[in-house]
């Protein structure tokens, strides 16, 4: 017999107990003068790729502001994934911003005063090949907001993946169970969203894969895997004098425990 078939029927068994489970609840938000702006393309991206501003509210005392980019092409279900990006937001302690409450998509001139009224330490956004289209002109909305920006403005650039792979993240952030559970229970509040599709449920094992990748494309080719459960690729860089420079020698996993993160921070300060 297989020796991995049992292992194998515990992870089916495992996604498919877990198809009947739901949360609810808020979390107390992190109020901080330090904060890190979370721009995502969908209502529902903010948890996929929250793994590291999560760790950078509990672990660094950032507040974590999102600002969803759009609520979807599906006009109808714009209101109803509002209140589902809020209630997500509210359980991981986050807050979201719209200068109005139209709910149609920001322009590049409604990014420039964001960024302008936070003046963030960070800001996370997707890559410029994440495959999906609102990813990648997300991405070009935020660069052509930071292009506007004077030339003292700067802050960390945290670019995200999902749909498309990045050939060249250089952070490889560690999740443990705990936070993990956090972002798939945090995806689950996105009701509708995942009554079509339970895509919360398949997210550790796509971070799983991430540590694959991440051995090597963040720990060099050949390199040996460093013993993380589940990860979260990142391209991580400054915005400076009009351009993003870089910040790390190398490619740095970050593994779980404030010491670590703060360590890379202190670096590129």
């Amino acid at each position: 017999m297989n020796p991995f078939l049992e292992y194998i029927e515990s992870v089916q068994a495992g996604v498919e107990s877990a198809k009947g489970l739901s949360v609810s609840g808020r979390a107390e938000p992190v109020r901080s003068e330090t904060k890190t702006l979370l721009f995502s393309p969908h209502p529902d991206d903010e948890c996929i790729i929250g793994l590291l501003p999560l760790r950078l509210m509990l672990e660094a005392g950032h507040e974590i502001v999102n600002v969803p980019v759009t609520f979807g092409s599906n006009v109808e279900r714009r209101a109803g994934r509002m209140k589902e990006l809020e209630d997500a937001c509210a359980y991981l302690g986050w807050s979201n911003y719209r200068e109005t409450d139209s709910l149609e998509s920001m322009e590049v001139d409604e990014v420039v005063r964001v960024l302008e009224r936070f003046n963030p330490e960070a800001i996370v956004f997707p890559h410029v090949e994440d495959w999906n289209s609102r990813h990648i002109s997300t991405h070009h909305l935020l660069v052509s907001a930071l292009e506007r920006m004077g030339s003292d403005f700067s802050c960390l650039t945290i670019e995200s993946e999902f749909w498309g792979a990045m050939d060249d993240p250089n952070l490889m952030v560690e999740g443990d169970a705990e936070s993990v559970a956090t972002l798939v229970a945090a995806t689950s509040l996105h009701v509708e969203e995942v009554a079509r599709n339970p895509y919360h449920l398949l997210l550790p094992a796509w971070m799983q894969d991430n540590v694959r990748r991440g051995s090597e494309l963040v720990g060099g080719q050949g390199g040996a895997a460093p013993d993380f459960s589940f990860a979260t690729l990142y391209r991580l860089r400054r915005w400076q004098s009009g351009g993003f420079v870089p910040v790390l020698d190398g490619g740095t996993p970050i593994a779980a425990g404030a010491d670590a993160l703060k360590r890379v921070l202190e670096k590129v300060e």
